[in-house]
This record gives structure tokens, C-alpha cells and sequence, in this order.
């Protein structure tokens, strides 16, 4: 970890792929600034790779594969137990650059590191995940067993918002199952995803085994394209993951593609009115916003609608200010472009006829004048045929509708397209049962804001969030990263024994 901090005055960085082991200078032509979101320096320079290049980089993981498909899974546990604990040693520093690069408050950033050391430890544990299953004499002497064994070349394609989390979910659970790996990060933020790749060569990953490209679509459609790669592992846009689905589809690869969200939350009159203000504005305001699993949307039912003064003052308590800065609740989003598409929806809201109840546009921190900072907006009178309700905003703006009944709530949250995750807020057992049951989204949280589930399950977002049937980390991306072998088998005790011809399928 011998890389200098973003800010500390240090020239700026060159952004390098990793390509068999080496760090290597990219030959490319085209390459696009890493800039601070709260103070528009630019960090780095980060190359989109030639086709050649990402041509090296599967290759080297093509022939890796050869030799790191049998090594035992005893070696591959360890080498993730000692990246854990490497992780851990330098969180801190890794928070730093995260921060600085990506905008968030250091806390986040900490937060976003820990979510993926989570699934790292997970995969500590694949000796008992990637087991086959056994049944012996399912007919005469003959015995069944399967195998689940790596399937080859993966790739994975992170975002911008977790450039920490987002990795750790793929690349540790492909190469502890005994895949090889080409990972291609956001190009907005890589540095903080290049330390924990560098944390992933000192604690032993073999050369070729991982390797990053940059860049964007070109990169992107050549990973979903390339006849060695086998399957392809997405978290980013609808409309992006869309397109990577249906390309590497074409192309005969799996794909997960976990994609856009417009996530609800559900407050009924008996909820505990602190506790559940508390956390609708941690969950929509929070990361400004940037999160696939952020709070959006607050259906407020019956007399809850009397709780928008009280939520719009919590609010507007908020501190907005560069992620670095003590006490910063609200940091600046990813991009001057961001910054404009979020205020464009925002004043799309005004137009259409919402009541904008706390306007976040034209945020001034002194220091960081140049920030893109957009502070907590909120909406009331908010309906669902409104930019600001159809669209994924993905900044910090928090829409309000209401509705009368708990049937009528559900009723609102199954007719949106997207089923990414959702929450109820109440103290009655039997509306949680209910809500969790009728409604028709992957990750229901009961009284949780933000229902990501813990690596021992998989993340089971769902409907036009997702497209793939298997989900990352967990169990399901064992199955995912891995292939089933089916063997049947018999032998016999006395090899003179000669049971003649059968020419019929069943057997004896």
C-alpha cells in the first residue's frame, strides 16, 4: 500500500491495469480525469483499455485458470483470511481515498468497506458453500453424486457508489471458487477498488488470477463479447445492465445484472414516529442519495401524512459539506453531470405540481464552493405519473405520497416496475406478516430502512431490478460462479460378473 493519498500533494496519479500479475502502463489513446466531487482536483487519470489489452487481461486469466482450478480449497480460504485481515489493517487509508475520490462522509466510506469485508469473511466459508450432494445405491450397486466445480473466466462491472463494497462482492467469492477474475471498475472512482486489488495480490492471489481493465462502453460490450469469458457479474444502471444482460446473453454467458431502484417505504399510523423518522432521512439522504437501496419514496398512511413537519425538520438538520469534513452528514454527488440531472429533476417536480417542501439546490459550503453538493430536498403531493416518482433520481430527494389504507400502500409499491427493496414501518405483527407476504419486491425490510441482507443470504432484488435468476454473494453466487457435475456410478465387486446386454434406459 505504497500509494500516496488524493490530496496530500502528490502528483497525480496514473491509473495502471493489472493485467498476469503486473501493474502495466496502458498504451491507450484515450484516457478521463478522477476528480474530488467536493473540490473538482483532479486525482488520477484512468485509461480506457485497447482492445488488445483486454484481450492480455482474459488471457492471463485464461491461463491461470489451468493451474488455480485445482488448487485446493484449503489454499484458496486462506488466501481470503489473510486478505480479511489486510483489509481490516488498512481501512482507514482506503476510507480516505474512497472519500476523496467518490464524496462520501468518511463513516460511509468505512461503512462501504465493512459491507464487503463482510462477504470476504463469507467466503472463508466456501469448504461448506461449494459442497456437492451424494446418494448411494439409487438402484442396484449404482451410486449418484455431484460436484460443483469453477467454471472458468468471469468478469465483473462495479459502479461508481460502491467502489469498495460492490467488488468485494465479486471478485474474493469468484476466486475463492476457484474461477479466475477480470474486474473492470467504475472509471469515476477506481483508486479506492485498486487498493483492495493491490491487498488481494499481497495476501497470495496468483498472477492472472485477478486482473483489472478501465474503461467504458468499448470495454464494457468487449467483456460481454469475448469467447473465453464465461460468465459476467453486473451492479450500475437500468439501462447498462440491461444492455450487458442481453450482449453477454447473446454471447452465451450467465450474467447477474442487479440494476435501477425506486425504493418504498411504508409508515403506518402505530409505527414509532422517532425511530421511523430517523430512518427514513439516514436512508434517503444518506450517501447523498447514491445508493441502488436508498429510501426514495415514503408512502405515508392515514394519519401519518400529519408526520411530513416533523420529517422535513429533521431534515433540514442535516450538515452538507465534503465527505472529508467532521460532522458531514450530506456529501456531494459523483459529478458536475450528476448535480445537473438531479436539479433538473427536482425542478421537474415544481413544474409538474408537487410541493416542494425543502429545496436542496443551490447549496453553498464555504471551502468547497465548487462541490457538487445538492442538499436533502423533500416532496409532498407527490403522484406516481411525476418524473420525480417514475425516475430513479439517484441524489438526495425523498418523494412523499399518501394513501389510506395499508392495501392501497401495497398496492402502489407492486405496480412500480422496479422491486429492488422496501420497508414498512409498524408494531403490528400481523400487517408486517401481511406486508411481507403480498408484496411483490426481493428485499422487504420490517422496520429497516435499507433491507440489505448479511452475506449468509444473497442479495434478492427482483422485477425490473434485476435480471438473472441468481443474485450476489451467499449461496447463490456459489451457483453462480460455479458449474454442476452430475456423476452416476457403479462397481462392480467381481469383475467376471457379466449381466449381458441391456438395451433399455432404466437400470438394474
Amino acid at each position: 500500500m505504497n500509494a500516496s493519498l488524493p490530496g496530500d500533494g502528490a502528483r497525480v496519479e496514473t491509473v495502471k491495469l493489472l493485467i498476469d500479475g503486473q501493474w502495466v502502463d496502458s498504451q491507450s489513446g484515450d484516457w478521463q480525469n478522477v476528480v474530488n466531487p467536493a473540490t473538482q482536483e483532479v486525482l488520477a487519470r484512468v485509461p480506457f483499455a485497447t482492445p488488445a489489452e483486454v484481450d492480455a487481461a482474459v488471457s492471463a486469466a485464461h491461463t491461470a485458470f489451468a493451474s488455480w482450478r485445482t488448487t485446493p480449497i484449503g489454499a484458496r480460504m486462506r488466501i481470503m483470511l489473510k486478505l480479511q485481515a489486510l483489509i481490516r489493517e488498512h481501512s482507514k487509508r482506503i476510507a480516505a481515498v474512497l472519500s476523496a475520490e467518490q464524496g462520501k462522509t468518511l463513516a460511509d466510506a468505512e461503512g462501504d468497506i465493512f459491507r464487503g469485508l463482510e462477504v470476504v469473511e463469507h467466503a472463508c466459508s466456501v469448504g461448506s458453500l461449494q459442497l456437492g450432494e451424494f446418494a448411494e445405491n439409487v438402484a442396484g450397486g449404482v451410486d449418484t453424486y455431484t460436484l460443483r466445480q469453477p467454471i472458468g473466466v468471469c468478469a465483473g462491472i462495479t459502479p461508481f457508489n460502491f467502489p469498495a463494497m460492490i467488488p468485494l462482492w465479486m471478485f474474493p467469492m469468484a476466486i475463492v471458487c476457484g474461477d479466475t477474475f477480470v474486474l473492470k471498475p467504475s472509471e469515476q472512482d477506481p483508486l479506492s477498488t485498486l487498493l483492495l486489488v493491490e491487498l488481494a495480490l499481497e495476501a497470495g492471489v496468483p498472477a492472472g488470477v485477478l486482473n483489472v481493465v478501465h474503461g467504458g462502453k468499448e470495454v464494457v460490450d468487449a467483456l460481454c463479447t469475448h469467447p473465453t469469458i464465461k460468465a459476467v457479474s453486473f451492479v450500475g444502471s437500468t439501462a447498462v445492465g440491461t444492455h450487458v444482460y442481453n450482449l453477454a446473453g447473446q454471447h452465451g454467458k450467465r450474467v447477474q445484472a442487479m440494476m435501477g431502484a425506486k425504493n418504498h417505504a411504508v409508515v403506518l399510523p402505530d409505527a414509532n414516529r422517532e425511530q421511523t423518522l430517523n430512518a427514513l432521512v439516514g436512508a434517503a439522504f444518506g450517501a447523498a442519495g447514491q445508493r441502488c437501496m436508498a429510501t426514495s419514496v415514503a408512502v405515508m398512511v392515514g394519519n401519518t401524512r400529519e408526520w411530513i413537519p416533523d420529517l422535513k425538520a429533521l431534515a433540514q438538520q442535516l450538515k452538507v459539506n465534503a465527505g472529508s469534513e467532521p460532522g458531514t452528514d450530506v456529501g456531494p454527488v459523483i459529478s458536475t453531470r450528476a448535480k445537473a440531472r438531479v436539479e433538473a429533476l427536482i425542478e421537474s417536480g415544481v413544474q409538474e405540481g408537487a410541493t416542494l417542501e425543502l429545496d436542496g439546490r443551490g447549496v453553498q459550503v464555504p471551502g468547497f464552493e465548487q462541490g457538487n453538493f445538492v442538499g436533502p430536498t423533500l416532496f409532498s403531493g407527490v403522484t406516481t405519473d411525476m418524473r420525480i416518482y417514475t425516475e430513479e433520481i439517484f441524489g438526495p430527494v425523498l418523494v412523499v405520497l399518501e394513501v389510506d389504507t395499508l392495501d392501497e400502500a401495497i398496492a402502489l409499491v407492486n405496480r412500480n416496475p422496479f422491486g429492488n427493496g422496501t420497508g414498512l414501518f409498524t408494531q403490528s405483527g400481523a400487517a408486517a406478516r401481511k406486508f411481507q407476504s403480498e408484496i411483490d419486491v426481493g428485499q422487504v425490510g420490517i422496520n429497516i430502512p435499507i433491507p440489505v441482507p448479511v452475506p449468509f443470504f444473497s442479495f434478492t432484488g427482483s422485477r425490473g431490478s434485476k435480471l438473472g435468476d441468481l443474485g450476489p454473494y451467499g449461496k447463490q453466487v456459489v451457483q453462480f460462479y460455479t458449474q454442476t457435475k452430475t456423476v452416476t456410478a457403479r462397481w462392480f465387486d467381481d469383475a467376471s460378473v457379466n449381466t449381458g446386454v441391456n438395451t433399455t434406459i432404466h437400470l438394474r
